[in-house]
């Protein structure tokens, strides 16, 4: 045999135009009693919030799946960059070659003065926030 929950009372003060509110609602709904019609609109409202928050969860998480989506994209999209790079340096140093000991100087200093040039062209086409990084590399490169 089961034993009986102990039922909880709880009291509310109500202002008259609530009460008769309340009283109003409770013939219309078929309730049997304003604390039947009292106890019903509780867990309405419990039932409503649970739904509420169920579905901001579901709304974080697909926000927060896209994100992740897109983060990999970058990842996949750097990648990438990286391999082409890699390439294209090996070509560059395979195929390129020393120049004599007496031109290295004066070779050295006219790379780094077309590097500064490519860092330059380089930043005037990026925007946003990418401009700034690309502006401070420039800056950094103007000081070696």
């Amino acid at each position: 045999m089961m034993a009986r929950q102990k039922v909880r009372t709880r009291a509310a003060r109500l202002e008259p135009e609530l009460d008769k509110r309340i009283e109003r609602a409770t013939r219309e709904g078929g309730f049997s009693s304003p604390s039947a019609f009292i106890r019903a609109a509780i867990e309405r409202e419990l039932e409503g919030r649970e739904s509420g928050v169920d579905a901001a969860e579901e709304r974080i998480a697909a926000g927060l799946d896209r994100v992740a989506r897109e983060i990999r994209g970058v990842k996949l999209g750097q990648q990438a960059l990286f391999a082409f790079v890699d390439s294209l340096v090996k070509t560059l140093l395979t195929c390129v070659a020393e120049p004599p000991r007496d031109a290295y100087e004066q070779a050295v200093a006219r790379g780094r003065a077309r590097y500064d040039r490519f860092l330059k062209s380089v930043g005037a086409g990026m925007a946003g926030d990418s401009h700034a990084a690309m502006a401070e590399l420039v800056k950094r490169g103007e000081e070696n």
